[in-house]
C-alpha cells in the first residue's frame, strides 16, 4: 500500500523501455567519430530540436485539456541556456491567479535527484564520500542485520539497494512520528539481500542525507541552501515546507475527488525532506538542469565537482529487470533513473507524486545537452510524464512515437484505487454482535508502529495511533470482532477503508490486527500490554 507515494519514478523508467519502432523510420547515420559506447544511429539535427521546443505550447495545452489538471509549468534547457519557460492554468481551481514560470510547486520525489546533487557537492569538498558508512556520521543508526549496519553507505541508501522494504518508514510518517523517530525505527524492518535487491525507500535515502548533513555541521535544509540553491540563484527553491507555504506565488495541491481535481488537502513532507520535501519553480529548475548537464558547472564556476556528480548519474542498481532478453534494463543511480532510449541515447529521468495533489517529472538527454521539467498541482495521472515523453520523442525522432497519455494513464490508474478489502462494500445485513466494550478497550503495542489505544465512550469506539496519539479514527462495527475505519492521507486514495480485527476467542482481546499496516512489520498486529 505504501508504494503508492512515488511510483511514477519507477513506472516512467519501466514504460520508457518498451517503445515500438515500427511507427517511424530511422535514418541510419552513426557518428564514426564518437566512441562506440556513445555512438547512436539516430541523428537529432538542431532544427529538429528547435521544432520540438516550438511545439511545446501545443503539447502542453493538449495535456491540460485531456487531463483536466488545474495548473502546470514547463521549462526546457539547451546547451546551457533556458530556451522555454511557461506556465499554464491556475494555481488553485476556482480562482483566477494564473501559473507562470516563477510559480512554486511541491516537487515530491523530484527532490531525490536535487538532494543527490547536494550530497555530490559535499563529496566534491571531501566532507563525505559516496562510500562513507552511515554509522560514521550517525553512530546510533541501525538496521536489523548488524553486518549490514556496519557496511551500509550513503551511496547504498541513495541507490535503494539497502535491502529495506519498499517505502519502509512511510507509515510512521503518516502516524506523525519525527524524522529522528522514523530513522531509529528502521532497525525493526526485515531486510532483503544487501546490495543485490532494489526497493524504493524514502526514509532510507533520508537517512543518508541526514548523515551528510551531520557530517557537514548543518541541518539538511540549510545545507541545501548553501551548497546548491544560493550558488545557483535558485531563490524560489527550498527544502522547508514553511518556505513553500509562505510563497505568495505557489500552487495549491489538488486531489482527485468525485471525478475532478479539488483543493482539499495539503502535503507537509518535512520529515522526508531529502526524498520528497523540495519546492521549486520552472525557472529555478532550469538553472539546476543546466548545471547538471554541464557536469556541475554554472557561470564558469564549479558548483558540484564533476567526478563527485558522475556516480549519481550512472547505473548503481538494477531498478527494472528485463522480462525478456530483448528488453532494455532500467537502472537507478544515486537519486536518478538512468536508462537508454530507443535512439540509443542515455537518458536521465525522475518523477514525483503526491496523491494529495502534486505530480512532477523531468528528462535529461546528456548527449544532446537538452532537458525538460514539468511541474503540476494535481494528483498523478501520467500527464507530466506524457509531456516529457512527447518532447523527448520530438527531440530525438522528429515525431511522437505513440499515445503516451493513454499508456501512462493505464499505469497510474491503480494509484487511484481505494485501499482495503471492505472498500466500496456495505456492512452485513445481520452482523454478529460485538462483545462487551471492556473486552476490547485498552492499550496494544507494536515495536515498530508504537501504541494503539482503543477507547469506548458515548457508545462508540475510537482508535488512537501514532506519535503522542496524533491520529484518531472512529471505528464502525462490521461483524463480530471486526471493525472498520476510514483512511486519509498520502498513501490512501479517497474511499479507502481498513479493517481492525480483535483476536478474542474468550475474555479480553489479546491483540488486534490493522489491515492498513499488514504489509509492514508483524502483519499489522498490536498485542495487548
Amino acid at each position: 500500500m505504501f508504494c503508492r507515494l512515488h511510483l511514477p519514478a519507477v513506472m516512467a523508467a519501466a514504460l520508457a523501455i518498451a517503445i515500438p519502432h515500427g511507427s517511424f523510420a530511422f535514418e541510419l547515420a552513426i557518428d564514426a567519430k564518437a566512441p562506440p559506447s556513445q555512438a547512436t544511429a539516430v541523428p537529432a539535427p538542431p532544427a529538429q530540436i528547435d521544432a520540438a521546443v516550438a511545439k511545446l505550447d501545443e503539447l502542453a495545452a493538449e495535456i491540460m485539456r485531456k487531463s483536466g489538471i488545474p495548473g502546470m509549468s514547463v521549462a526546457v534547457v539547451r546547451d546551457g541556456k533556458m530556451v522555454y519557460a511557461k506556465g499554464f492554468g491556475v494555481r488553485k481551481a476556482g480562482e483566477s491567479a494564473t501559473v507562470d514560470a516563477d510559480t512554486v510547486f511541491q516537487l515530491a520525489s523530484l527532490s531525490k535527484p536535487i538532494g543527490a546533487s547536494v550530497v555530490a557537492a559535499q563529496v566534491g569538498k571531501g566532507v563525505v564520500q559516496w562510500d562513507t558508512p552511515i554509522v560514521k556520521a550517525l553512530p546510533w543508526f541501525a538496521l536489523s542485520d548488524k553486518a549490514v549496519t556496519r557496511m551500509i553507505t550513503i551511496g547504498d541508501l541513495y541507490a535503494h539497494r539497502s535491502g529495506l522494504p519498499d517505502h519502509g518508514g512511510d507509515a510512521l510518517e503518516y502516524l506523525g512520528y519525527t524524522r529522528n523517530d522514523i530513522l531509529r525505527q528502521l532497525r525493526y524492518l526485515p531486510l532483503a539481500p544487501f546490495r543485490v535487491s532494489y526497493a524504493y525507500t524514502n526514509f532510507g535515502l533520508t537517512a543518508a542525507a541526514e548523515a551528510v548533513a551531520v557530517a557537514s555541521g548543518l541541518d539538511w535544509a540549510t545545507l541545501s541552501d548553501r551548497a546548491l540553491y544560493l550558488p545557483l540563484g535558485m531563490n524560489r527553491t527550498s527544502s522547508r515546507f514553511e518556505d513553500f507555504a509562505h510563497r505568495d506565488n505557489h500552487a495549491v495541491n489538488h486531489a482527485m475527488l468525485d471525478g475532478k481535481y479539488q483543493p482539499r488537502y495539503q502535503r507537509e513532507p518535512d520529515e522526508q525532506s531529502p526524498a520528497g520535501g523540495v519546492s521549486s519553480s520552472a525557472n529555478d529548475m532550469a538553472k539546476w538542469m543546466a548545471m547538471m548537464l554541464a557536469g556541475g558547472m554554472h557561470d564558469g564556476k564549479t558548483i558540484v565537482a564533476k567526478d563527485a556528480l558522475l556516480p549519481a548519474l550512472r547505473p548503481q542498481a538494477v531498478s527494472s529487470p528485463p522480462s525478456d532478453v530483448s528488453e532494455r534494463t532500467g537502472f537507478y543511480g544515486y537519486g536518478m533513473n538512468v536508462g537508454v532510449a530507443p535512439s540509443g541515447r542515455v537518458t536521465l529521468s525522475h518523477s514525483g507524486a503526491f496523491l494529495l495533489g502534486a505530480a512532477t517529472s523531468l528528462t535529461l538527454i546528456p548527449s544532446l545537452n537538452v532537458g525538460i521539467v514539468v511541474l503540476s498541482n494535481a494528483a498523478p495521472t501520467g500527464a507530466v510524464e506524457t509531456l516529457c515523453a512527447e518532447f523527448a520523442d520530438l527531440v530525438q525522432f522528429g515525431t511522437v512515437t505513440r499515445d503516451w497519455y493513454t499508456a501512462y494513464a493505464g499505469l497510474f490508474a491503480n494509484m487511484e484505487k481505494p485501499f482495503g478489502t471492505m472498500a466500496g462494500k456495505t456492512p452485513p445485513a445481520k452482523p454478529k454482535p460485538f462483545a462487551a466494550p471492556e473486552l476490547y478497550k485498552g492499550i496494544y503495542a507494536n515495536k515498530y508502529f508504537g501504541k494503539a489505544v482503543i477507547v469506548h465512550k458515548a457508545g462508540a469506539f475510537t482508535l488512537t495511533l501514532g506519535n503522542k496519539g496524533q491520529k484518531s479514527f472512529p471505528l464502525r462495527h462490521w461483524d463480530g470482532d471486526t471493525f472498520v475505519f476510514d483512511l486519509d492521507g498520502e498513501d490512501a486514495a479517497p474511499g479507502s477503508v481498513s479493517t481492525l480485527v480483535f483476536d478474542r476467542k474468550r475474555g479480553k482481546a489479546k491483540s488486534l490486527q490493522i489491515e492498513y499496516f499488514g504489509e509492514d512489520l508483524a502483519k499489522g498486529v498490536f498485542r495487548r500490554e
